[in-house]
């Protein structure tokens, strides 16, 4: 082995990887002159989001493929940066309502797959972002003209209410993890007993300390400080934080380092704080889906996700500090904004509170 090689230790670092060749797999697919925009994204950018940004832009590109005259039946990887300049602002508009539904066809090897692609507010915005971002880099550049991404508004988002999990139903959600296998048999009963405790300290962690899926799923055992009380994270962007847990959460993982003692890893999986039944790190997917079986138990109304109990995280964290920089720091949000316009809601009571406080006349 080349002796300034280095191995791949962390879940993190292995996401990098994958992620690093995945885009060059999808750059392949795009014009030639693509490249150069996301190597400049390159010092400021996650792997993530380069490659979010050129599956997305490869879906413009199909799109003029597909329904463009400058570009029908043109193989993408033959279009030139000129084509750029061509487009009209109402091109640009055409192509934000090709993309509220229009379908894709990958070819794999034996068969062509095709599925139907929609996109709600938040899809839309997104590649229409990206889009605007590729064009002002040419256009900064002066390597065209014209930008008529500036020239069409970008899709509105509407806020959703919060959905999360009430007192009661956190505690019950808990409760049925830890005993809800007791009206199960056969193989239900075995996988149960099996996981329970696995999952247990996975809801119980995210619940007791917000954190995001993925930054669940990347924590190695090394990163678990249990003389401090503090786990350390990888937050979006690639920083690291440590986030604090509480003694129910330190039961819960203690809970589960003694059974994860008995657990003989994959070949490369030994620093995963938390296995599969396969014995390899567990996956995001794999989480989510846990997530959604056991919330299903509890509560038929909402659609419960591991979004959702960092919502439930968030929503207790600022009822019982009022500190809204408290949770955005805690949540890892850049933006103190982002968190008032998800948690300073719950001043609706206060606010409810001041229409009985003001008394116009002496009663």
């Amino acid at each position: 082995m080349d002796k300034t090689s280095t191995y791949i230790t962390t879940y993190h670092d292995q996401m990098d990887v994958q992620n690093i060749l995945q885009l060059r797999e999808v750059l392949t697919t795009l014009p030639v002159f693509s490249k150069s925009y996301f190597r400049a994204m390159e010092p400021t950018t996650s792997t993530k989001t380069r490659l979010s940004y050129a599956y997305d832009i490869r879906t413009f590109f199909r799109y003029l493929q597909e329904a463009n005259p400058l570009c029908k039946n043109m193989e993408i990887t033959n279009i030139s940066i000129s084509v750029l300049d061509q487009l009209e602002a109402i091109d640009i508009e055409e192509y934000q309502e090709y993309l509220k539904v229009y379908d894709i066809s990958e070819k794999t090897a034996g068969s062509n797959r095709s599925a139907q692609i929609t996109n709600g507010e938040r899809g839309l915005k997104r590649k229409m972002s990206a889009l605007r971002s590729f064009y002002a880099y040419f256009y900064k550049r002066q390597m065209i003209q014209r930008n008529p991404t500036l020239l069409v508004d970008m899709p509105k988002l509407h806020e959703k209410a919060i959905v999360r999990l009430d007192d009661d139903e956190t505690a019950a959600l808990l409760d049925y993890i830890e005993h809800g296998g007791d009206k199960l048999t056969g193989q239900k009963k075995m996988y149960y007993e099996k996981t329970k405790t696995r999952d247990l300290a996975i809801v119980t962690l995210l619940l007791g300390t917000g954190i995001r899926v993925s930054e669940c799923v990347g924590l190695d055992i090394q990163d678990v400080d249990f003389k401090n009380g503090r786990i350390k994270v990888i937050r979006k962007g690639g920083s690291e934080m440590y986030v604090y847990f509480g003694e129910e959460v330190e039961t819960a993982l203690c809970n589960y380092l003694d059974l994860r003692d008995g657990i003989t890893p994959v070949n490369g999986e030994e620093n995963a704080l938390f296995y599969s039944t396969q014995k390899k790190r567990i996956g995001v997917q794999a989480v989510e889906n846990m997530v959604k079986k056991y919330a299903r138990e509890i509560t038929t109304t909402k659609k419960i996700t591991p979004h959702k109990l960092r919502s439930t995280y968030g929503t207790a964290l600022y009822r019982e500090t009022g500190d809204i920089y408290l949770v955005a720091d805690v949540l890892g949000h850049k933006d103190v904004n982002t968190t008032k316009k998800h948690y300073a809601a719950m001043d609706d009571n206060r606010r409810r509170s001041a229409a009985s406080a003001v008394h116009l006349r002496e009663k």
